[in-house]
């Protein structure tokens, strides 16, 4: 089985990847993550996973698989980050709430036996709840939004800013590791998982999902 390497501290994605029962290795990585002038979101966040993977990469040898993942929130255009502070959450989720918009997700790939890098985006679009002030308030006191691009989680249990019927795109994607999506690829470098990985995703999430089929199914892009 070939090393396996996720380029990330996020628990979020470590939990993730997990549920392939795969062996792997975290390689943190410490990255400048600002836009370049001009470069879109999609192209942004393309770019970051690269950098990702491709930093955590340095100095190993043939046999390793690095992911590299980078996850941002998009409304209208405008990417829209971590709040720097409370003031900052409540704000970001006043914009958010009751409209839809997009988590995009760039998705490296680095075979470092024949230096081959494979870059994917994946795109879900999320449809946010009407939730209230106080809801709003008390999930800000929380601490939660903190840490997280658009100032919020979508698994959070009480919470639970999204709106479920209407959601219809990968979750784990929105939590930052578009599972599917790597599994595809890695199946196509070779690599199977212990598990049954999409089942034990939905199992995981409480989510049934309605594309993990469809995305196993679609061709591979070549980069």
């Amino acid at each position: 089985m070939p090393a396996l390497i996720l380029a990330s501290s996020s628990p979020r994605r470590r939990e993730l990847l997990a549920l392939g029962g795969w062996a792997f290795t975290l390689q943190p990585v410490d990255v400048v993550e600002i836009p370049q002038t001009d470069e879109s979101p999609a192209d942004f966040v393309r770019r970051m996973s690269h950098v990702k993977a491709q930093s955590a990469a340095v100095g190993l040898g043939p046999g390793a698989f690095v992911i590299g993942a980078d996850t941002i929130v998009v409304l209208e255009g405008r990417i829209i980050g971590k709040p720097a502070d409370g003031r900052a959450a409540l704000k970001i989720l006043g914009q958010l709430r009751g409209r839809r918009h997009a988590v995009l997700t760039g998705l490296t790939v680095i075979d470092t036996t024949t230096q081959q890098r494979y870059i994917e985006l994946v795109r879900s679009l999320v449809p946010m709840r009407a939730y209230d002030d106080a809801e709003m308030k008390a999930y800000v006191e929380s601490g939660d939004p903190l840490d997280k691009a658009g100032a919020y989680a979508i698994q959070h249990p009480e919470f639970q800013p999204v709106d479920r019927e209407r959601f219809a795109d990968c979750f784990a994607n929105v939590m930052g590791l578009p599972l599917c999506h790597l599994l595809r690829r890695l199946r196509r470098l070779g690599v199977e998982p212990v598990n049954d990985l999409p089942g034990m995703c939905q199992t995981f999430l409480a989510y049934d999902c309605p594309v993990s089929e469809m995305i196993l199914k679609e061709a591979v892009p070549d980069a």
